[in-house]
């Protein structure tokens, strides 16, 4: 019998929220099976567990949902890997030129910060000294 998980288990596994785990499910990076009174349980298969586990792996990357399901659904088709191979290549290259242009932004960003916590420290240590003078 194929392992299963209810939507506590992964929750718990991945330390996520019941309602993170809707989200996934409603964007449809998971399919969990409906049992129950109306359908009302949800049952999760090891396929399932592993699209969750692929999903948070390109979170951590910063990939956006949408990316990361392209993928994850990639591998669903034929087991033609050079076709996924190269999609996720695209993805993570785009994805790369993306966060080396946000580091030069924050790079010159923290360079202006610096500049300006420069010049507020000789500002403060002129009004002190001339606070100390006028005492």
């Amino acid at each position: 019998m194929p392992t299963t998980y209810t939507i506590s288990d992964l929750a718990k596994e991945f330390d996520l929220t019941t309602r993170a785990m809707r989200f996934y499910e409603d964007m449809g990076l998971l399919r969990p099976q409906r049992e129950g009174a109306g359908g009302r349980n949800r049952v999760y298969t090891a396929r399932d567990r592993t699209r969750l586990k692929l999903t948070l792996r390109a979170k951590r990357l910063g990939l956006s949902l949408v990316e990361a399901k392209e993928i994850i659904d990639s591998y669903d088709s034929p087991r033609d890997t050079a076709p996924q191979m190269r999609k996720f290549l695209k993805v993570l290259a785009d994805h790369r030129v993306k966060l080396e242009s946000q580091l030069v932004d924050l790079q010159a960003n923290l360079a202006e910060i610096r500049t300006h916590e420069k010049e507020a420290k000789v500002l403060l240590e002129k009004a002190e000294r001339k606070a100390e003078k006028t005492k």
